[in-house]
């Protein structure tokens, strides 16, 4: 009976969760694809070929169970498909939002590669958990018995939350220590809200606080709270900080160049109601304003969709490759498109005229020899140059690690020629004992789903070396 609900590809076609129309979702920050009904999400899910060799599991950084809950979903078992995806997934209504799934598991899929059209997998997800939410099945965490061990964890980011989660659940005592006023890291202020709406990141923050994680906010540490003095408080620690170093232009420093992550956390502080000076005295808003982005990944994404958002009077994208070789989200360059955002494909930045800002020099360029990665390297087309006109330049170019040993005052933490920390594959163990690191610090800057991934791995890796330790205590 099970299986007709399912391999239903070639009578039910791909049908994605309607999309808001360009010119009301420009409104404002609301995310932009509906809900599936309950009937929807099940139709959807049939189309699944339950795979022998699933690939879609295979691609997805935490291999989730996919085939699993789709059948679930199918049969109309929702709460059963939620505690599958939750089994192998910390946050799965994040990564049903914002995860690339044409690059992971949806680009993977089979029926796919047949013709037929991927599965909606993420937005399945998304539905699975919102609705787990929404009638009281998600929980807050009840260990079975309290340890009295406990582990620090800086950065409450999405790779540090699901560490927290994993530990607390283990009755392992979790304080959890960032820089900002609010928990989720990139979640909160990185990511815009019509990709990730606030509430959904903060309901997620609520059921950790119910379940005893302990947060310590607004504490930099180096500063507020010495590392030393966290690593003495804990019995292990983990390092979870991401990467917010700004890659910079050389001579960016005119009025009216900015970085993303400053423009796209004082748009998220203004969505919370905070009180924002730099947004509100023009600096850090696109309002009435030509603005040009310069980068071609998911965070220039953000930052073009954003501007739109906030009425740029125009907004353009520079990107040094072609649509083919950029980095970002295909979907997301056409969601932007779709809202008005132009593309300058082949153009990289050659510096910047006016101080402020009134325009940036442009370089055409074409692509040549493939590089180390297989890429086409760009190259500059000669006496091809012009002046783009811009009152906003905003530098989404990626992040690179800050320097923690100089930052923290640290001395034996070890980290790569990159900056990043230099810690075991499988256990994010570090060069100091008891110290773990896990996320973006130690990968790059990489998706949110490889940091779940990092956080669960490295939280396993804590158990093992706290139980190790309680071993050598008692002998």
């Amino acid at each position: 009976m099970a299986g007709q609900k399912m391999l239903k590809f070639t009578a039910v076609e791909r049908d994605m969760p309607e999309k808001r129309p360009p010119n009301l979702r420009k409104e404002d920050f609301g995310e932009i694809y509906a809900q599936y009904a309950r009937d929807k999400a099940a139709e959807q899910a049939s189309r699944c070929s339950q795979c022998g060799v699933p690939y879609c599991q295979t691609h997805c950084p935490l291999h989730n169970n996919i085939p699993d809950w789709l059948r679930l979903t199918a049969e109309g078992r929702l709460q059963e498909a939620y505690e599958i995806s939750q089994a192998t997934n910390t946050f799965p209504e994040i990564c049903g939002r914002i995860c690339p799934q044409d690059r992971l598991c949806e680009g993977n899929c089979v029926i796919e590669q047949s013709g037929h059209g991927t599965v909606t997998i993420g937005s399945v997800e998304k539905y699975i958990t919102d609705t787990a939410f929404a009638e009281g099945w998600v929980k807050p965490i009840q260990p079975h018995a309290e340890r009295s061990e406990s582990v620090g964890i800086i950065g409450a980011g999405p790779g540090g939350l699901a560490a927290a989660d994993m530990l607390r659940r283990q009755g392992v005592q979790v304080t959890v220590y960032d820089r900002y006023d609010r928990g989720g890291g990139l979640l909160t202020y990185g990511i815009p809200g019509f990709k990730l709406e606030k509430d959904v990141v903060m309901q997620r923050m609520t059921q950790l606080e119910d379940g005893g994680v302990q947060f310590v906010l607004n504490c930099d540490v180096g500063e507020d709270l010495s590392f030393d003095a966290i690593r003495g408080k804990h019995d292990a620690v983990l390092i979870a900080t991401g990467v917010y170093k700004t890659r910079d232009l050389p001579d960016s420093f005119a009025d009216g160049v900015v970085s993303a992550i400053d423009y796209l956390t004082a748009s998220n502080r203004k969505s919370f109601g905070d009180d924002v000076p730099e947004f509100d005295n023009g600096e850090l808003n696109a309002l009435g304003k030509r603005v040009v982005v310069i980068g071609g990944g998911d965070t220039a994404m953000d930052c073009v969709r954003t501007a739109v958002r906030q009425g740029a009077n125009s907004v353009k994208c520079l990107y040094r490759r072609d649509r083919a070789n950029m980095p970002g989200s295909q979907r997301e360059v056409q969601n932007a498109e779709e809202e008005g955002v132009e593309f300058v494909w082949l153009s990289a930045p050659a510096g910047f005229e006016g101080d402020p800002a009134t325009g940036v020099k442009v370089q055409k360029m074409r692509l040549g020899a493939p590089d180390a990665t297989g890429r086409q390297s760009p190259e500059v087309i000669e006496g091809a140059d012009y002046v783009e006109g811009a009152d906003l330049v905003i530098k989404a170019l990626g992040f690179e690690p800050e320097d923690l040993p100089k930052l923290w005052g640290v001395d034996g933490l070890e980290v790569t020629r990159w900056g990043t920390v230099k810690a075991d594959f499988g256990t994010g163990a570090t060069s100091l004992e008891g110290v773990y690191a896990a996320g973006d610090i130690v990968r790059g800057a990489s998706l949110v789903v490889w940091a779940i991934r990092d956080g669960r791995d490295a939280a396993t890796a804590i158990l093992e070396y706290l139980g190790q330790a309680a071993t050598v205590a008692a002998e």
